[in-house]
């Protein structure tokens, strides 16, 4: 054989498709299970599943929400305003705001948000001293203010913030990480003054919330343990002065534990959950049934609305709410592993971090793993301010997982 028909030997092998005429066009069916799914195809279903995995989760807790509002609130929503449904109309108006939100978020560039964290975080900043000055106070805490016709939380928007100038501040800083000084030089200041005011917003909860998602999210980005450690050590300490500075602080946490201790007194919205979620039995006591709505569970609409929905729902609708949340973060973890780009990876580290970190706060209070601290369950509870935000996150979270590495679905910004 000569060194051409060796080619054309050769070349035929490497592509059957130019091989002869007698070589049938049609594979055979063993070639036809033997092709691979390309890898565009392969993103669309990645695409899918994980925009399903974080959009279901996100629609049924929001629903819930808004019946579990309408139940928990009825009562003191008609002694109290003469109406039964003015908690329901409202969280529904916000809903619909959420809804455009998230679709809005989810269409947008998500490098957007680096670009804007800073006058993001400065403008919740600013509405938060706003609010110690002339703001809304309820149980002692400033922590609303009031725009025309609306109310708003400024550290609903201030978590956000946060997380998107963290994420953004770890990637300029990326090749600096082992050192501690290049790195706190611009995050810690910033992380102490938003506490700090948070803190003069006698809001102890979302303090622990925006800290530890700051933590979380150095967790993420790799920084050395021992280096975590001393953060941690750090973070704790100052919680136990915060704790220690203030007597209300002192009680809650040795009543949250044994709240028969004063049933009357500390204990007595801790006792009142505890009858709510036994009461509710595998099955519960059927929607709209709820005795303990009937003005024995303080804030029954807003931080222990879970109590109220284990009563109404039982044991069975405590772990429907229990998995979507656990779903949403497995959706949040997929979507921050497979991000595009280093912003897009702790950004999405950072939402899921927040949105979870909440949630186990919110529950170990109703449940009575942890003091009671006044944060409201995410998409659940009532409230306008959070469930935007919230709602705005997922946006943020589809956005990233669309992304397919271009460009311009990073808002042309690269790292």
């Amino acid at each position: 054989m000569t060194n051409r028909d060796s080619s054309a030997a050769a070349s035929r092998t490497a592509s059957p498709r130019a091989g002869s005429a007698a070589t049938s066009s049609r594979p055979s069916g063993r070639e036809i299970y033997l092709v691979r799914p390309s890898p565009e195809r392969d993103g669309r279903q990645f695409t899918r599943r994980t925009l399903a995995l974080l959009l279901v989760p996100t629609a049924v807790l929001t629903i819930v929400g808004i019946v579990e509002v309408l139940s928990a609130s009825s009562v003191s929503a008609y002694e109290q305003l003469g109406s039964s449904f003015f908690f329901f109309n409202r969280q529904v108006v916000y809903a619909a705001i959420g809804l455009v939100a998230l679709v809005i978020c989810s269409r947008m560039p998500y490098g957007v948000w680096r670009r804007l964290s800073v006058p993001l975080l400065t403008v919740a900043v600013a509405l938060m001293l706003l609010a110690l000055r002339a703001g809304v106070s309820s149980y002692g805490a400033s922590r609303w203010v009031v725009l025309g016709p609306i109310t708003v939380q400024p550290s609903e928007l201030a978590k956000f913030a946060l997380v998107s100038f963290t994420a953004a501040v770890l990637v300029r800083k990326w090749n600096h990480l082992s050192e501690v000084a290049h790195l706190a030089i611009p995050l810690a200041p910033v992380v102490a003054i938003v506490a700090g005011v948070v803190v003069l917003q006698r809001d102890l909860g979302t303090t622990i919330i925006l800290t530890g998602t700051v933590f979380l999210m150095l967790f993420a980005a790799g920084i050395r343990l021992r280096h975590l450690a001393v953060v941690a050590v750090t973070g704790l300490a100052s919680s136990a002065l915060l704790i220690l500075a203030e007597s209300y602080r002192i009680q809650r946490l040795l009543v949250a534990y044994q709240p028969f201790k004063d049933p009357l007194g500390a204990g007595y919205q801790q006792i009142q959950g505890y009858i709510a979620l036994g009461s509710g039995g595998w099955w519960g006591v059927g929607l709209g049934a709820s005795r303990q709505k009937w003005q024995y569970v303080p804030n029954a609409h807003t931080d222990f609305i879970f109590a109220i929905l284990g009563e109404e729902l039982g044991l069975f609708g405590e772990i429907v709410v229990l998995a979507m949340f656990a779903l949403l973060i497995y959706a949040g973890i997929r979507v921050a592993m497979n991000a595009p780009d280093t912003f897009g990876r702790l950004f999405a580290a950072g939402i899921t971090s927040w949105l979870g970190l909440q949630a186990i706060v919110n529950l170990g209070a109703v449940t009575g793993l942890l003091p009671v601290t006044g944060v409201p369950l995410p998409f659940v509870s009532f409230g306008g301010s959070a469930l935007v935000i919230s709602l705005s996150s997922i946006g943020v979270l589809a956005s990233i997982a669309q992304s397919r590495g271009s460009p311009e679905s990073r808002g042309t910004l690269s790292g």
